[in-house]
């Protein structure tokens, strides 16, 4: 009887391509029923970790096990287990949506009427009932991105690998899709997410793994990853921002360790963490005895792109898409 602690077990997971480490040392779980989302800079292996769990790459060190079963010596099942769904449409664009689903049932050995009846049942879910008939060429990018999804699910997989799904997609096809992975979620499937979007982790996902050069640098909820920078962040607008000389030199001792104030010029923000609890009145006060008037003022908790810059060095939103 094959027994496992968690759906998805990552442990000491490494990828070389000649002189160049994709992952090094990597080990993760992944509890039942969950999302945890991976977040890394340009190169950082989310990709190689995604086509390791999904065997289309053998690790050069480690291992890797997905409903107890290894991706190397037990690939078979493991595809069995798995959805996998990635930023472009892996579907047949001269196939109707049906038949693209059919062909996949099929492909999970599922018998023709029953591939006929979760194609439609699945076509409903995604709410793409009304062009299951249409050449799938014909699909706007967000349709097609739901129907590879609802591809990935045609076997009802107790895992989803989900490769930067919503990457180029507008704002209300992100929103659909988010509220499927939800669903999802609900009904008890194990999803990883790899994303750069830090907004979309933060809405999906229950856990969070930060990783760079290959390996886990943090891991934990968003709400623990935010609260351990240790710091607040003051905003102040300046209605002149001429202003910001005489108010940057006031606020500076305000600065937590290891950080500066920063001010914007053109528009006359002021930013700056703080770790004191009086940061606002005592900014106030300081800027008030010396004529600054401040516009509006606001404290606010870390977000995930400062736990991202913290510690990665570089701002989530600065990160071009991963090379494939």
């Amino acid at each position: 009887m094959n027994t496992y602690t968690d759906p998805i077990e990552v442990v000491d997971l490494a990828v070389s391509y000649g002189r160049v480490t994709a992952l090094d040392g990597l080990g993760l779980r992944i509890a039942a029923g969950t999302v945890l989302g991976v977040l890394g800079p340009n190169g950082a292996g989310k990709t190689t970790l995604i086509r390791v769990l999904s065997t289309l790459l053998r690790p050069t060190r480690g291992t890797a096990r997905v409903m107890g079963h290894d991706v190397v010596a037990d690939p078979l099942p493991v595809r069995r287990s798995i959805g996998l769904a990635g930023q472009y449409a892996a579907v047949d664009q001269e196939l109707t949506g049906r038949e693209n689903l059919e062909m996949v049932g099929r492909l999970y050995r599922l018998p023709r009427a029953e591939a006929r009846r979760r194609a439609g049942e699945i076509l409903e879910r995604f709410d793409l009932s009304g062009a299951a008939d249409r050449r799938v060429g014909t699909y706007s990018g967000g349709m097609r991105r739901r129907l590879d999804l609802a591809a990935g699910l045609t076997g009802r997989p107790p895992v989803l690998l989900l490769d930067e799904p919503t990457t180029g997609l507008d704002p209300r096809s992100r929103q659909e899709l988010w509220s499927i992975v939800d669903e999802l979620r609900d009904a008890g499937t194990t999803v990883l997410l790899t994303t750069q979007y830090l907004d979309e982790a933060d809405r999906l996902a229950q856990r969070i793994a930060v990783i760079a050069a290959g390996t886990v640098i943090a891991e934990g909820t968003p709400d623990t990853l935010k609260a351990g920078i240790g710091t607040d962040i003051l905003h102040l607008h300046l209605p002149e921002p001429a202003a910001l000389a005489t108010a940057v030199p006031l606020l500076a001792d305000l600065a937590a360790a290891g950080t500066t104030v920063t001010a914007d010029p053109v528009s006359g923000d002021l930013t700056v963490h703080v770790s004191r609890p009086d940061a606002s009145a005592e900014a106030l006060r300081r800027l008030d005895r010396h004529g600054v008037t401040v516009a509006t003022i606001q404290l606010t908790r870390p977000s995930l792109d400062d736990v991202f810059l913290s510690l990665t060095g570089r701002s989530a939103t600065a990160v071009p898409e991963e090379a494939r």
